[in-house]
């Protein structure tokens, strides 16, 4: 298991590397001039030359380079233009929000469909089954903005059950009061999907031979669902868990915008409106670095759910 982990960090470093160099090249040749983008339409010649030599704009690409990764490396990405706001400070501040919202979606998404799909896998082509694959199919054909705009109207301002906008300084007040409804539409979108993904995974396991076995031998539909099939339908599961993982710390770019959230995911969707590099570098360098820890985590989970698998 250690000689795994340390090849797998080592076999990121590569990688990593990669990602750095390909967000310097799209924002050096492709981004447009920082300069001339904080100096604005009205800064002149003079103003925009010590804009760059601040940047360091001006020195050869290879020391840009150097800067970029340094960054990095010393988690000091400067300053928003648009804000004047620290990088650092700016995520710490916008990701508890974030997670607020993100965290509750992923944890009842996982904990609802899983039962809804074992329970329509065991009646598998029964009414029960397919009505509630048809309900999804209705479900995944309808937008997310649907979602929100009937929601808030209709369990805000017709119901007033919950505020249609706002967000406090208290994490409980905002888990009791403002994110209830985001999340009851996040839920009510995801679960969708997830219920007929781990139906398949489900039902592929339903049909292999080591079930029929369990069966000869006399044990309970219930045990063999349990027992056997969940565990090994797990692995495909975590893999889908492991990817949706990431986009907890990013969150949703409608929920956070519709919903008036000051989280990180509409942080990011502003920098993006407003051509703020050092906020956009930030998070494209570190979602890569998070997607590849918890990549890394998912399989080190394969091992504690299945001891049959090998890591190599």
């Amino acid at each position: 298991m250690a000689a795994y982990l340390i090849r797998r960090l080592w076999q990121m470093i590569p990688t990593l590397a990669g990602v750095v160099l390909l967000v310097f090249l799209l924002f050096k040749f492709f981004g447009g001039d920082p300069a001339e983008i904080m100096g604005g339409l009205n800064a002149t010649p003079e103003q925009i030359a010590a804009i760059r030599q601040e940047l360091g704009l001006d020195q050869p690409w290879s020391m840009q380079l150097w800067i970029f990764v340094k960054s990095i490396l010393t988690f000091d990405w400067g300053h928003s233009w648009a804000t004047n706001e620290p990088v650092s400070s700016l995520f710490a501040s916008r990701l508890p929000a974030t997670l607020t919202v993100m965290v509750p979606i992923l944890i009842l998404d996982t904990l609802l469909a899983l039962p809804i799909a074992m329970w329509v896998a065991y009646r598998r082509g029964s009414l029960t089954d397919r009505t509630i694959m048809v309900v999804t199919t209705i479900a995944l054909s309808i937008s997310f903005l649907v979602y929100v705009i009937v929601g808030q109207y209709f369990f805000g301002f017709r119901l007033g059950w919950f505020p249609v906008q706002g967000w406090s300084d208290s994490t409980l007040n905002n888990l009791l009061t403002y994110a209830p409804l985001p999340v009851l539409l996040a839920v009510a979108v995801g679960i969708a999907p997830q219920t007929r993904l781990y139906r398949s995974f489900l039902l592929d396991e339903l049909g292999q031979d080591y079930v029929r076995t369990a069966r000869a031998k006399g044990m309970g539909e219930g045990t063999v669902l349990f027992k056997h099939v969940l565990r090994n339908a797990m692995i495909p599961i975590l893999t889908n868990i492991g990817l949706a993982l990431p986009s907890i710390f990013v969150g949703s770019f409608l929920i956070e915008v519709f919903f008036s959230i000051p989280g990180l995911g509409r942080e990011v969707l502003l920098a993006v409106n407003r051509s703020d590099y050092p906020v956009i570098q930030a998070v494209t360098v570190y979602l890569a670095v998070l997607t590849m820890l918890i990549n890394l985590l998912t399989d080190l989970m394969f091992k504690v759910v299945d001891p049959r698998v090998v890591l190599k």
